[in-house]
């Protein structure tokens, strides 16, 4: 028994373990607490926020509903981890899933605590800024109207018109903005995990000369730093410092990884898939992909 505990314990003290461990840590950290404001402020909405609103602050066509829900996201200073619940919310509320997809994909990638990291990050440059703002409003505007053509209700797990959502006549507001905050958090915190572990594996697991392998092609950069950007699910917040730390490759392949990244990573694909299902998840999250990576490549091409 000493033996198996003396080889666990050097096992765990290995510079890979220790890496994982603090890529993984440091995933869920960084995106703790705009979990916390998302299901907050989504307790709020189902508690005290009465449900016509929206259905009167949004345009009645839902063709219309789709752009304007986008650009609303600019009003919500959060990460990914927070539009999840938030958009939940929305729909249980009454409003059409295609302008709370709009809102989910639009609110992490344009608010302007983003737009200003994105500034900072790149500084003398606001022709990055902007395509970041255009591409990223474009995306959220197209896969809301996806929905609209393609969506199917059978994807989306059954959303709940009853239980935690919504104020009940003579009940307590502030008692149901504390179920409905308890009920969100426990159950997206435990996908938010399972996409930290899985993006510290990936952090590990890729040697840095693959980075340098693709930085030099002109037709693969772009790809693979979209697909690096869901890997490695940093915060939106985050994500244009480490896009500009990644000199090699070319502003439009950047500019994917900071449109993708905060509409498309593993903790958020995993936050999705607990949310509204898996059959949604893995459909949403691969359309969303294909068009955020088309609308950097359009607008990169033409504004950088």
């Amino acid at each position: 028994m000493a033996v198996l505990l003396l080889a666990g314990t050097r096992w765990l003290n290995q510079p890979a373990v220790q890496a994982w461990r603090t890529v993984c840590l440091a995933i869920t950290v960084q995106a703790l607490p705009f979990l916390l404001l998302g299901t907050a402020l989504s307790g709020a909405i189902n508690a005290f926020v009465p449900a016509e609103l929206f259905t009167r602050v949004l345009p009645r066509r839902a063709a219309l509903a789709v752009p304007v829900a986008g650009v609303a996201g600019a009003v919500l200073p959060g990460c990914e981890c927070a539009s999840v619940p938030v958009a939940n919310s929305l729909i249980r509320r009454g409003v059409t899933p295609a302008a709370a997809f709009a809102f989910l994909l639009s609110a992490p990638a344009v608010n302007p605590v983003v737009l200003t990291a994105t500034a900072v990050a790149f500084p003398g440059n606001p022709a990055m800024v902007a395509a970041r703002l255009l591409a990223s409003l474009a995306t959220a505007a197209v896969m809301g109207w996806l929905w609209l053509w393609l969506g199917k209700e059978r994807w989306l797990r059954p959303q709940p018109r009853h239980g935690h959502t919504g104020h009940r006549h003579g009940s307590s507001r502030w008692n149901e903005f504390r179920l409905g905050f308890q009920h969100d958090f426990l159950h997206a915190g435990g996908f938010l995990v399972l996409g930290a572990m899985a993006a510290a594996t990936f952090n590990v697991a890729v040697p840095r000369s693959v980075l340098d392998t693709f930085s030099g092609s002109p037709w693969l950069s772009v790809p693979f730093l979209a697909g690096l950007a869901v890997l490695l699910a940093v915060c939106s917040e985050a994500d244009a410092f480490v896009a500009a730390s990644l000199a090699g490759f070319s502003p439009t392949a950047r500019l994917a990884f900071m449109v993708v990244g905060p509409m498309v990573d593993l903790k958020l694909i995993a936050l999705q898939a607990g949310t509204f299902g898996r059959a949604f998840a893995w459909r949403f999250s691969t359309a969303t992909t294909v068009t955020a990576v088309a609308a950097s490549v359009l607008i990169g091409g033409a504004l950088l």
